[in-house]
């Protein structure tokens, strides 16, 4: 049975790779407030529980765990109300983040389809797809290769362009591996800031919904965790990337 290819469909806002870096540098920045915001309002909590429990020293144990705990909920409702718009803050801005950043996945689909925009419309690209129209495999092969050393990605668009248009069997070299050499660091990059930031998302929900409960899911920590395994497995340096002007 055939199946469907990934495409990307028409209509969706463009994402630039200056965007994503704003974008991962955002939604590190919100995860890192929400943090200090929620370990501040659990150190109140459990300040306050102390404060209590030190309180009521002198009445019986059985007594007085009852007595604690009904102060310490009445406590901790009280901190989740006065706090509910700064927290809900963090959590929507964590959403707003994600969903810029899915829109961005259909135009990094593979390395492949990010050299075939480069140098689009430009002068020099269609220069050299006029030169090479009529060149054959032997030269062609060459040139991918003078391209992929030099990382002329102008050049390599062109190559996979003219390649493109022969039969599977006779094309002189993988275009797919020309692109990879060319913008497949790149491409991991993204990748890599496209997962870390719907995984922050992920765990800004989760926080939330944690210190809402009183408890964390098990499952969505397992979760967070497997969504870290898959960025670290892209092979990524997000710190360096981010860097990058």
């Amino acid at each position: 049975m055939a199946t469907k290819k990934n495409v990307p469909s028409i209509g969706a806002g463009w994402v630039s790779v200056t965007d994503l870096r704003l974008a991962v540098t955002r939604a590190r920045d919100n995860r890192e407030r929400q943090v200090r915001l929620l370990d501040n309002l659990n150190g109140r909590v459990a300040q306050r529980r102390d404060e209590v429990e030190r309180s009521l020293a002198e009445i019986p144990s059985l007594q007085r765990g009852g007595l604690v705990n009904r102060a310490v909920s009445t406590f901790r409702a009280q901190v989740k109300r006065e706090s509910a718009d700064a927290r809900l803050a963090h959590v929507r801005e964590a959403g707003t983040i994600a969903g810029l950043v899915a829109r961005a996945k259909q135009h990094y689909l593979s390395p492949i389809q990010m050299l075939v925009r480069e140098g689009l419309g430009s002068e020099r690209r269609s220069r050299i797809l006029q030169q090479i129209e009529h060149s054959g495999p032997t030269e062609l092969a060459s040139l991918a290769a003078l391209a992929a050393s030099t990382g002329d990605r102008e050049m390599g668009a062109a190559l996979v362009s003219r390649v493109n248009r022969m039969e599977a069997a006779d094309r002189p070299f993988s275009p797919h591996a020309l692109a990879d050499a060319l913008v497949g660091a790149e491409h991991r990059d993204v990748t890599a800031a496209i997962m870390e930031v719907e995984r922050t998302a992920e765990e800004a929900a989760h926080a939330d919904t944690a210190f809402e409960t009183g408890r964390a899911s098990p499952t969505r920590t397992i979760q967070a965790a497997i969504m870290r395994r898959e960025e670290a497995a892209v092979g990524a340096d997000l710190d360096a990337f981010i860097r990058e002007e």
